[in-house]
C-alpha cells in the first residue's frame, strides 16, 4: 500500500483527470534529475500563450549535486529550506517586463507576470504527467535573488521560486509539516464565475 497522502479532490464539472491530481506536495525523495527530464518541462512551458507570442519567461535553475544547489537553496527562507532541501531541482521564474521587439523601442509589457503564470501552469501539468511534482512559492529573499542570480532588477521580475522532484511520504517532512501535507480542495467555480458583470468576494 502507498504512504502517499490519499487524493479525494472532486471536481464540480467534467474536465481532465490531470487537473485534480496535479498538486504542491513538500515531500520530496532527494534523487536526482536528468538534464533531459527537466528540459522536457521547461519545452512545455514554452509552448504556453503570450501576447504577441513574446514569450516573457525565463527560468534559472538549479540541480541538486550541483555547485549551484546551496547557493539556490539558501535563496529560499528557512520555512522553505526546510523541505524544499530534498527536491531534485530548484527553478526560480523570472519575466521581462519589457517587450524588446527588432527594430523597436523597447515597451513596458503590461501581460509579463499574467504570460509567465501561464508557462509555470504548463510546467506543472507536465511535471505530473512525467511523474514528478512541483511545488511554487514566493518565499525567498527577493533583494538576494536579483543579485545572486544576476537578474535586472530594472527590466525583469522575478516570479516565483519552484521546487521540483518524485513525491515522498509525507513522514520525511518535519512532524509539525505532516499533517498538512495532502491535496486540498477548491471553492465552488460558481463563487468566481461571473456572467455580465464583475461581483466582488463577499
Amino acid at each position: 500500500m502507498s504512504d502517499l497522502p490519499e487524493n479525494t479532490r472532486q471536481a464540480g464539472h467534467d474536465i481532465h483527470p490531470m487537473f485534480l491530481r496535479r498538486w504542491s506536495p513538500r515531500a520530496f525523495t532527494g534523487e536526482e534529475m536528468p538534464v533531459a527530464d527537466l528540459m522536457r518541462m521547461f519545452e512545455a512551458a514554452n509552448w504556453a500563450p503570450s501576447a504577441f507570442n513574446y514569450q516573457p519567461w525565463q527560468f534559472v535553475y538549479a540541480r541538486r549535486e550541483t555547485p549551484e544547489w546551496g547557493t539556490f537553496l539558501n535563496l529560499l527562507v528557512p520555512g522553505n529550506q526546510m523541505w524544499a532541501h530534498a527536491a531534485s531541482a530548484l527553478v526560480f521564474l523570472v519575466s521581462d517586463r519589457f517587450m524588446r521587439l527588432p527594430g523597436a523601442d523597447p515597451r513596458p509589457d503590461y501581460s509579463h507576470s499574467f504570460d509567465t503564470g501561464a508557462a509555470w501552469g504548463y510546467l506543472a501539468l507536465q511535471c505530473e504527467r512525467m511523474g514528478y511534482a512541483a511545488h511554487g512559492m514566493t518565499g525567498f529573499d527577493r533583494e538576494r535573488a536579483y543579485e545572486v542570480l544576476e537578474v535586472p532588477e530594472d527590466g525583469y521580475r522575478i516570479e516565483a521560486a519552484v521546487a521540483i522532484g518524485k513525491q515522498a511520504s509525507p513522514a520525511v517532512l518535519p512532524e509539525a509539516m505532516q499533517a498538512r501535507e495532502k491535496p486540498n480542495t477548491r471553492k465552488p467555480v460558481e463563487e468566481s464565475v461571473f456572467e455580465g458583470v464583475f461581483r466582488a468576494a463577499t
